[in-house]
This record gives structure tokens, C-alpha cells and sequence, in this order.
């Protein structure tokens, strides 16, 4: 048992019964789903709005006072507690889930300690769209007055803290001087105020100096290479790596401030090579670069922006044989894709405000979401797959960027159907990289008929199929029904008397369905065997896995 986890326990449960960012449930057997995605949003809430470090959920104990050990079941089988964090997660804004699911085998019984992160700063959490927070000892939505001060609790900006030391020698002159021309082709109209001012004073009105200090936004954007150790131990760099095939590293290169002149140099490593991919529209190949330069400059940009600086982490940029792979620390502000895309207005903030709106203001980013938004059209305009948001880890994001065509039958599709709007066309990406769909994108594909199958394999639909010539695809896909394989299995047994359950796999595994995995596909033929014997139409004999199948006397005519 663990003594400290313990400690926890036992000072958790000595709290007054009023304590609104812990609660006890004894959860004997099970726990309703929903019930447990609103506690975990008022907890977090709860432990905001009274600067705990974090909230508690714990499980196997009794609410009222005095609090004991009773044990609990919850979850007990496999698999157990490993999905939760996946399933809280996907209910909550921002990605946000358990810190840390604690299981103690105490004397008294099970017993589960669910830890539950505060409310970011500013944000308070949701669950499935609405804000939970506790009164005594009920749960109901938040107040106004609570969702205020949550939302008045305005995340620190480390990128506008002035740094004591440094002075104005720590810049490059540069990168001062290209973030000059930078600002004057965004701002063409103030050209010739621009000329006049000093190169102080021209940060200032950027908001890289301020009150005559330097920021760290001004040392990560404009500063000297030697000038990285002002934000020690903190870390300012990005790492470009590339691998070939295998995965394997081939070589790497670290980039440090001025990061305004660095995104330039990461570029030079990558290999953007020609690529060429045939449509039916015409005779020539159509040949374009493998990756759009806009699009890698807007990705790296936003890791820059974004970076979680905190973190002491860099920024990673891997090139493998046909994609990029952006990474950047830090939660993902929007909560979602789909939301930045549907989406009419920016983030309510960012992580790093002022290296932000400076970034901005020297045409290297919008705060609109507009830069994503183009990334997407981009590479629908391109017929490549789309962007690639890996957010699945909280404390990360990664973005790849594929440099060739996956399935030109999908392409050809694209192609034709340009009335798609992105949604959909994100949803049918994802199909095309076999990624899991929600329930709304594949309710939306349904209705269109662009897709078909059972999840999780789904599969284009035949009307998509015939306008893409992937017709023998959709029928080596969709299969056959059941009785087309136990007449297989019947004539083979009137033919041959016997089958052990290797050769009756033999002889259809080819035909089921290519959209199951070899797994599902065996499961099919135990199934459908499992059936025939129910109806009598087959029978066993033996018991072992030597057992073989043969037809009932009726069916041996």
C-alpha cells in the first residue's frame, strides 16, 4: 500500500462535510457515465475557485460523517480504469481530463481516487457543453457570479514579463532589421513613419519593450543566440530531425532565438521534392511540390506562438520519407478542430498574448483562426490529405503534414465533389486514413451516402465508389451476406464429409469483408459457425481443438 497515497486518503476524508472540491461516493458496482463528467467538471471548477491545487473524486467511500471504508467494484475487469481518461476527455472543452486515476488496496476495501486539475485560468471546464460547480453538497451548474470570477482569472503572460538584465545589446540587429520590412509589408500605408523611428522605438510600438525592458517575447522572436540564457532553465529551440523509412534518425539540427530568422533556416533542411500524381482529366501528370510552403510556415509559426514556454521543452519539427511532424507543448486553446473551423471568432485568449499579438503585427500569424482555416483549404485545393491534429495528449499538440496522395480514388473524389463542405470533408479524410468518426460526422456521411459499413469499419459508399471508379474495392469491402458463406461451408462438407476449423478458415477468410481486420474476420467465421450448429444445419465432433465439422444427417442428401 502506499504510504503516501494513503496520507491523501486519510486527510481527505478528516475534511468538513461542506468542502465543495472533494467528494466521496461508495460506487459499490458501477457509476453512471454523465454523473461522473459532471463531478469532474464542478470539482475542477470547485478547485479554481478555491485555488487547490486540485480537485478529489473518490470512490469505496461513504459521504456522510464519519467517513469509512467500504470498498468498491467500480471498473474492477478489464479493461478496467484505462479508457476513462479518453472518455472524460472527449466530453470536456479543451481536451481536459484526470490528472491521475489512484487505485489503494486499502485494509477496509478498494478504494479510487480520481485527481482532477483545476479550472485553467480563465476557462472555466465543461462537460459535454455546460459549466458544473457545488453548492454544499449538491451539484448544479455554475453561477454567473462563479463563472466570472473564473473567467476574470486571467492566465499569467510569461512572454510580456521583462526580464531584469537583459538590455537592448541582447537583440540581433538582423533580425530587428527583417522584422522591420516584416511589419512594413503588412503596414505598407505608415511606410515612411516607419523609416523615422528609432529601432527602440519601433519594439516599443510592437510591444516587444516594454516600460524601456525587455520581454521575453522580444529574446524568443529578435534575440541573440548568446542572449538564450535570460530565460534559463527555460528552453527556446527548435529541433529539426529527420528519418528515413524505418523511422530510424538520420540526422538533426537545434535552432535557437532569433526564431524570426530560425523558421527560414529549418525550411533549408527540409526536403520538399516534386511530386506527381495522375487524375482522369487528363493525360498529364499533375506535378506540385510535396509540401505548400505557405502551409509549413504557418504550421512552425503557430508551435512558436503556442508553445507552452513553461514547459523547458522545444519545439520539434521530424521529417520522415512523405510528411512533417510539428509539435509544440501546451494544450490545444480552441478545445477542438472542428470548433476553429466552424467557428466566427478567435479564442477568448492565448497562452502567450503578447508574443502573439506581436507575431501579428509582423505578418508572421492572424488571431482570427484564419491561418488553419487556409491550411486546411490548402491541401483541399492540392487533393492531399488534410492537416492531421494529433490532440489526443493534453499537454502537447501535434500536427502532420502528409506530402503525398494516400488513395487517389479519394483523390479523383475530391476532385469531383467540390460542393463538400469541410466538415464533411474532414470526416471523409478521416475515412480515408481509417481514423474513428463521431457520431455526427458519420450521421452526416450517411445522409449523403458517402459512406457505409459498421464502425469502426466504415468504408466508401457505393454511390462514391462508382464516381471514383473504386468499384471492386466497395464490393471486396462490403462482402457477402451470411448465406452465401454457410452455402460455401454446406457444399464443402457434401463434397469433402469433414473440416477441422483451419480448413473452413481457409476457404473463406479471402471472401469476408476487407473492411474487418484479420481478428474480426475469424471472429465472423466462428460466429457464423456458432449459428449453423444452432440451427442444426452442422454438427461436431469431438470436443477439442481437434474437433472437426460435419453436415446433419438432413442436410446430407
Amino acid at each position: 500500500m502506499s504510504g503516501q497515497l494513503l496520507d491523501i486518503l486519510n486527510d481527505l476524508m478528516n475534511l468538513p462535510s461542506e468542502t465543495e472540491w472533494v467528494e466521496f461516493k461508495e460506487a459499490k458496482t458501477d457509476y453512471d457515465s454523465d454523473k461522473l463528467g459532471r463531478y469532474f467538471s464542478a470539482l475542477s471548477n470547485e478547485a479554481n475557485l478555491n485555488n487547490k491545487e486540485s480537485g478529489w473524486l473518490v470512490f469505496g467511500i461513504t459521504d456522510s460523517l464519519p467517513r469509512r471504508v467500504v470498498g468498491t467494484n467500480y471498473r474492477s475487469t478489464p479493461p478496467g480504469l484505462e479508457r476513462l481518461k479518453t472518455e472524460i476527455q472527449k466530453g470536456t472543452n479543451h481536451l481536459l481530463t484526470f490528472t491521475a486515476i489512484h487505485e489503494l488496496n486499502h485494509p477496509d476495501g478498494r478504494v479510487i481516487l480520481f485527481e482532477i486539475p483545476p479550472a485553467p485560468r480563465g476557462i472555466p471546464t465543461m462537460w459535454r457543453g455546460r459549466t458544473f460547480g457545488r453548492t454544499h453538497e449538491s451539484i448544479d451548474l455554475l453561477s454567473i457570479a462563479e463563472i466570472d470570477r473564473i473567467r476574470n482569472n486571467k492566465p499569467i503572460d510569461w512572454s510580456a514579463e521583462v526580464i531584469e538584465n537583459a538590455t537592448f545589446e541582447d537583440l540581433d540587429q538582423e533580425a530587428i532589421a527583417f522584422a522591420r520590412d516584416e511589419y512594413r509589408n503588412k503596414h505598407s500605408q505608415l511606410s515612411n513613419e516607419i523609416d523615422r523611428w528609432s529601432d527602440r522605438e519601433f519594439l516599443n510600438r510592437i510591444g516587444l519593450i516594454f516600460n524601456g525592458g525587455i520581454t521575453n517575447a522580444a529574446i524568443i522572436l529578435l534575440g541573440r543566440s548568446e542572449s538564450t540564457h535570460h530565460l534559463s532553465p527555460l528552453v527556446a529551440q527548435i529541433t529539426w530531425i529527420l528519418k528515413d523509412a524505418a523511422g530510424i534518425e538520420k540526422d538533426y539540427a537545434h535552432f535557437g532565438p532569433p526564431f524570426i530568422l530560425a523558421v527560414d533556416q529549418v525550411f533549408a533542411r527540409i526536403r520538399n521534392l516534386t511530386y506527381r500524381y495522375m487524375t482522369d482529366e487528363t493525360l498529364f501528370p499533375i506535378e506540385l511540390s510535396q509540401y505548400d510552403p505557405w502551409v509549413m510556415r504557418e504550421t512552425l509559426h503557430n508551435c512558436i506562438a503556442h508553445q507552452d514556454y513553461l514547459q523547458a521543452a522545444r519545439v520539434s519539427v521530424v521529417e520522415g520519407e512523405d510528411y512533417l511532424l510539428f509539435t509544440n507543448r501546451g494544450t490545444f486553446i480552441p478545445g477542438s478542430i472542428e470548433s476553429l473551423i466552424t467557428g466566427d471568432r478567435p479564442p477568448d485568449y492565448y497562452r502567450n498574448q503578447l508574443l502573439v499579438e506581436a507575431m501579428v503585427k509582423l505578418n508572421m500569424i492572424d488571431t482570427v483562426g484564419s491561418g488553419i482555416k487556409r491550411m486546411f483549404r490548402s491541401q483541399r485545393e492540392r487533393n492531399f490529405p488534410l492537416p492531421d491534429y494529433d490532440l489526443t495528449d493534453p499537454t502537447r499538440v501535434s500536427v502532420r503534414i502528409t506530402g503525398k496522395v494516400i488513395d487517389p480514388r479519394y483523390t479523383r473524389m475530391l476532385i469531383r465533389h467540390k460542393d463538400l463542405d469541410m466538415l464533411d470533408v474532414i470526416a471523409l479524410d478521416k475515412v480515408q486514413k481509417g481514423y474513428r468518426l463521431s457520431d455526427s460526422e458519420v450521421k452526416s456521411l450517411r445522409s449523403k451516402k458517402l459512406i457505409e459499413g459498421r464502425r469502426p469499419n466504415l468504408y466508401v459508399s457505393e454511390k462514391v465508389a462508382v464516381e471514383t471508379d473504386t468499384k471492386e474495392d466497395y464490393i471486396r469491402k462490403r462482402s457477402f451476406d451470411k448465406q452465401y458463406f454457410k452455402d460455401m461451408v454446406i457444399e464443402y462438407l457434401k463434397k469433402y464429409g469433414e473440416a477441422d476449423r483451419r480448413t473452413i478458415e481457409k476457404l473463406l477468410l479471402g471472401k469476408v469483408s476487407d473492411a474487418l481486420t484479420e481478428e474480426q474476420k475469424r471472429q465472423y467465421i466462428k460466429d457464423l459457425l456458432k449459428d449453423m450448429r444452432k440451427r442444426g444445419i452442422i454438427e461436431t465432433i469431438g470436443k477439442t481443438r481437434g474437433s472437426r465439422w460435419i453436415l446433419a444427417s438432413e442436410y446430407r442428401l
